[in-house]
């Protein structure tokens, strides 16, 4: 972290979150070894769920300033900076499959087998074989057969709206997908712009403050040369004050003789 300082603050800073972010992820899947609530592993998992998006977010901000600074660095800088990046992909996509696995455990943990009742048949409705002749036998079993095939239909219908709302619903999950992650990606281009912005928006801050300082200096130096100007013009016998070089001393006054005839 601290050779990455020196090349970019920015970049130290955020690879300083990472770091935290790492460490919290491994005491994270370090605690859930430990719970054995399903609900309160659920909630773990979505905890940690959080932290990698974060990451993720941190990464592409990460390489974007990398970027940014490319064309700056040596060779041996970028590469140094690329090789860190990699590295954190890396240990981000084994606490990702670390998650799937935990996700997939407590998914199977879920999964219950019911065994639905049977349906049983009115005692009204029901003839006894030993009461029913051949011909009654045939027509409750042609009656049977055709209930049966009507509900295997209605079976197939449901199953097929089930499968057309899947895939629509499916469709629709994927482009909602698709939007929010453009969302997300305009949403850190925008926050890396406004970074940027405001560190400009200091710099032109610190420059206009110098500006003011030296206007304010030459304003008083130009008020100093006034004053001077004012007080030799009023009191031009005053010695405690030197002339000013370039300005002509003031005129003498001049008295008429008078000549006696």
């Amino acid at each position: 972290m601290s050779s990455l300082s020196a090349i970019s603050e920015e970049l130290g800073e955020i690879d300083g979150q990472i770091i935290d972010i790492f460490r919290a992820l491994s005491n994270g899947f370090q605690k859930l070894e430990k719970i054995k609530d399903s609900s309160r592993q659920s909630r773990q998992l979505e905890e940690l769920t959080d932290k990698m998006r974060e990451c993720k977010r941190l990464i592409k901000e990460f390489d974007r300033e990398v970027k940014d600074l490319e064309s700056r660095n040596d060779p041996n800088t970028s590469k140094t900076m690329h090789e860190r990046k990699q590295s954190m992909i890396k240990e981000l996509n084994s606490y990702v499959a670390l998650k799937k696995q935990y996700a997939t455990n407590l998914e199977n943990k879920r999964v219950e087998l019911f065994d639905g009742p049977s349906e049983g048949v009115g005692e009204e409705n029901v003839l006894l074989a030993s009461a029913m002749t051949n011909e009654q036998l045939m027509d409750r079993g042609n009656t049977m057969m055709d209930e049966t095939d009507q509900a295997i239909d209605r079976g197939k219908k449901i199953v097929h709206e089930t499968i057309n709302v899947g895939g629509e619903t499916a469709a629709a999950l994927k482009a909602q997908t698709e939007q929010m992650s453009r969302i997300v990606n305009e949403l850190d281009s925008i926050n890396f712009s406004i970074k940027k912005a405001s560190k400009l928006v200091k710099e032109i801050g610190r420059q206009v403050a110098t500006d003011k300082c030296i206007m304010a200096f030459l304003f008083l130096i130009v008020l100093g040369v006034i004053a001077i100007i004012i007080v030799k013009i009023v009191n031009p016998n005053n010695k405690d004050i030197r002339d000013i070089p370039g300005l002509a001393p003031p005129a003498q006054s001049r008295r008429l003789l008078s000549y006696r005839y």
